[in-house]
C-alpha cells in the first residue's frame, strides 16, 4: 500500500526517524482540505513513546477540524536542524515523513496530557502551563495521528 523508498541508501531506521519525532518541536500536518485541494499546516506536535502516536493541539472549529471529519487520513513531515560536515557549506538534514490516520480526541485526561507535554517541549514555567489550562484549555481540541507507514532520509543538500 505503501511505496518503498526510492533513495533507499539514504534511508534512517525507525529509531532515527522516532528520535527526530522527539526531539524537533514542529512540522507540516498534511490533509485532504476543501474541495479535495491538499491543505497542509505548520503545527507542533508530541510524539508519545508510550503508544507511538503523534498528538497536536488547536481550536474546537476550523478548515483543520472540517478537513479531519472529511477524511482520515493525514500525513506529517518534520525535519531536524541538520548539520555541517566539516568545511563543507551543505547541511545535512533528515526528514521524517509520517502517513496514518487522524481523529479527534474526546477523553479530557489525555487532552490534559497533550496539552501539557506539548507546553514542555517549548518551557517547563509550570505556573504559566496551569495559566494557559485554566484559561483555554475548554476552547482546546487535541488530535492524534496514528502512524500506519514511516520512513526517513537523510539529504545532503550540496
Amino acid at each position: 500500500m505503501f511505496r518503498k523508498m526510492r533513495r533507499f541508501k539514504q534511508q534512517v531506521t525507525e529509531a532515527e526517524c522516532i528520535e527526530i519525532l522527539k526531539n524537533t518541536k514542529r512540522g507540516v500536518l498534511s490533509l485532504v482540505g476543501d474541495d479535495g485541494y491538499p491543505y497542509g499546516m505548520p503545527i507542533n506536535h508530541y510524539y508519545c513513546e508510550e503508544d507511538g502516536k503523534i498528538y497536536f493541539h488547536g481550536a474546537k472549529a476550523g478548515h483543520k477540524i472540517d478537513a479531519i471529519k472529511f477524511c482520515d487520513k493525514a500525513s506529517y513531515c518534520v525535519y531536524n536542524d541538520g548539520y555541517r560536515k566539516e568545511g563543507e557549506w551543505a547541511l545535512n538534514i533528515t526528514s521524517v515523513i509520517t502517513f496514518g490516520k487522524i481523529h479527534l480526541v474526546d477523553d479530557e485526561e489525555l487532552s490534559l496530557k497533550i496539552c501539557s507535554e506539548l507546553t514542555k517541549k517549548f518551557t517547563d514555567d509550570q505556573e504559566y502551563l496551569d495559566s494557559e489550562i485554566e484559561k483555554f484549555f475548554k476552547n482546546v481540541q487535541c488530535i492524534e495521528l496514528v502512524p500506519e507507514h514511516m520512513t526517513g532520509k537523510l539529504v545532503n543538500e550540496s
